[in-house]
């Protein structure tokens, strides 16, 4: 069941949400999806004769990388767009490069990674466009504090309206992971598009075997 959109702040989308892609009773043209997350901290403390002495705090960058694929009607494979192909090959969707560290001081609440998607001018063959996360360094989700999307329309430089949030927060779920699908864009039979949040981890370890498993279980 579609989910009222709030136009000025956006909804915060849950597993299973959907929201179309509309404003004003008029299909979007220009969407983007931000991708935001935080690198691990941990403290260590250090003791003597059973007297904590000092702590260390640690950090270690993540390197998450947001890829886009799409695929047909019939679930044929179209095109992917990730950090070594920035552009689609039909020109309609647009990754703005890779992110290799993530928020160091806490949530500062810009976007890593934003993928633009402009829906007019999508290779009529398009279905489905599906958003997933990978761990290029195979750190586990579990350990990584905050991972967070965005649905808004604007730019990279620019965001007009905020759609929807989709908080992909460490849980239970995701421990021993390190692919997750974040969400997919399908095409209505009136041309309409919407946005379906998925949020769930898949055993993958890379983008190939990730577009494998979507393929599999997602479209």
């Amino acid at each position: 069941m579609a989910i009222e959109l709030n136009k000025k702040t956006g909804i915060n989308l849950k597993k299973g949400s959907t929201i179309s892609l509309e404003k004003d009773g008029k299909r979007l043209e220009h969407i983007c999806v931000g991708l935001n997350w935080g690198v691990i901290e941990r403290t260590e403390k250090h003791s003597f004769l059973g007297f904590i002495k000092w702590e260390d705090k640690q950090t270690w960058s993540v390197d998450l990388d947001g890829s886009v694929s799409t695929f047909a009607t019939d679930k044929q494979y179209i095109d992917t767009v990730y950090y070594r192909k920035l552009l689609s090959d039909d020109g309609s969707i647009k990754h703005s490069g890779d992110d290799l560290v993530g928020d160091r001081n806490g949530d500062d609440g810009l976007d890593n990674e934003i993928i633009e998607i402009n829906l007019k001018s999508v290779d009529s063959r398009v279905q489905t466009i599906v958003l997933y996360l990978n761990s290029f360094k195979g750190q586990d989700f579990a350990t990584i504090p905050y991972a967070k999307i965005r649905v808004f329309e604007g730019s990279k430089h620019q965001v007009n309206d905020v759609l929807a949030t989709f908080n992909l927060a460490s849980e239970p779920q995701f421990r021993g992971f390190v692919s997750m699908v974040m969400g997919k864009i399908v095409r209505k039979p009136n041309g309409n598009w919407e946005f379906i949040a998925i949020g769930e981890p898949v055993s993958a370890s890379g983008i190939e075997e990730t577009i494998r498993c979507i393929s599999e279980q997602y479209l």
